[in-house]
């Protein structure tokens, strides 16, 4: 094997996240047309606002995302591969265009499946959009807020 390639099926999937993680981290609208070497021609993508099939979709999502804020960033916390799958902890950050000022910050996971050239095949995050992002809007989030303190009780 040539130094390049990867020869166990771990070092790959090792090899994967990786590029996932530095996708993710180093995201620009630019950066968007690697995704290519990152999903899968028919991947699955779900989170809670999205659940679409394929490269045109995901790129929607991502394209709409630098439309809806300002300086969106991930931070990827902890990643953890075993077999062809992953498991991604991060942080999202970002300033909303309107409403709020300041940096935001959505804490979540995801978990990826990858295939045998090691692009991503299956994408889902998981994230509480109550508490990270509604609570965190004027007049919505004090409504949140107060039935998340009900539900506690």
């Amino acid at each position: 094997m040539s130094a390049s390639m990867p020869d166990t099926a771990t070092e790959r999937v090792a090899a994967a996240l990786a590029r996932l993680v530095a996708f993710y981290e180093h995201l620009s609208l630019e950066g968007l047309a690697q995704r290519g070497a990152v999903y899968a021609p028919d991947a699955h993508f779900k989170d809670p606002f999205n659940e679409v099939v394929g490269h045109a979709a995901i790129l929607a999502i991502f394209e709409h995302m630098f439309v809806q804020v300002d300086a969106p960033r991930f931070v990827v916390l902890e990643s953890l591969g075993q077999g062809q799958q992953a498991f991604l902890t991060w942080e999202f950050r970002f300033r909303m265009k309107r409403l709020v000022s300041g940096e935001q910050c959505i804490r979540g996971a995801t978990h990826v499946r990858f295939d045998a050239q090691g692009r991503v095949v299956v994408h889902r995050d998981y994230w509480d959009a109550a508490e990270e992002l509604y609570e965190k809007l004027p007049l919505l989030g004090g409504f949140m807020r107060l039935l998340r303190r009900a539900s506690q009780r």
